[in-house]
């Protein structure tokens, strides 16, 4: 792909006087943010499509899979893992309780945190569209050898790390 903006994108300079590159400098192509959400949009399309015979939505499927790596977690937790609303967080783990999937705890120390842990049906039900979702996942990164994805995963980590160190 051909370079559209020969400055330098990630401007340290703290002065405020400095000229900041426009989007049309940039252009989309080449602005970060852009091409994530593209590419999550178009990931979590491509997986709402393949869940639907697994009677499984996004949500649900995010709320397995981090369960399935985790003891348990309170709500909270949970939609920051999964990445979803609380608000929707609450009603997807209204349906996956009463597919049996999960299982929500009040904590002995305090009654009013609940703890909500996978069950057998859950691990189940995630470990039948596993295979989907890291199909999926190969799929998307085709082309892209081992040390190219180790350095992605690294680079945003980094992300992560700055998002919250500067609370954006």
């Amino acid at each position: 792909m051909e370079e559209r903006f020969s400055g330098t994108v990630l401007r340290r300079n703290r002065d405020e006087n400095a000229k900041r590159p426009t989007m049309g400098e940039i252009g989309l192509n080449h602005f970060a943010p852009y091409l994530m959400n593209r590419l999550m949009a178009r990931w979590n399309a491509n997986l709402l499509e393949e869940l639907r015979e697994y009677d499984m939505t996004t949500a649900k499927m995010r709320t397995l899979a981090v369960l399935s790596v985790s003891s348990s977690l309170t709500i909270n937790e949970l939609s920051v893992f999964a990445v979803t609303e609380q608000s929707t967080m609450s009603r997807t783990l209204d349906s996956l309780e009463q597919q049996g999937y999960i299982r929500r705890q009040p904590r002995a120390e305090d009654m009013r945190i609940r703890d909500v842990s996978i069950t057998e049906e859950g691990r189940a039900a995630f470990e039948k569209v596993w295979p989907t979702m890291y199909d999926l996942f190969l799929q998307m990164f085709d082309g892209v050898d081992e040390a190219e994805y180790r350095t992605f995963i690294s680079t945003l980590h980094k992300v992560l790390q700055n998002i919250r160190k500067h609370e954006i």
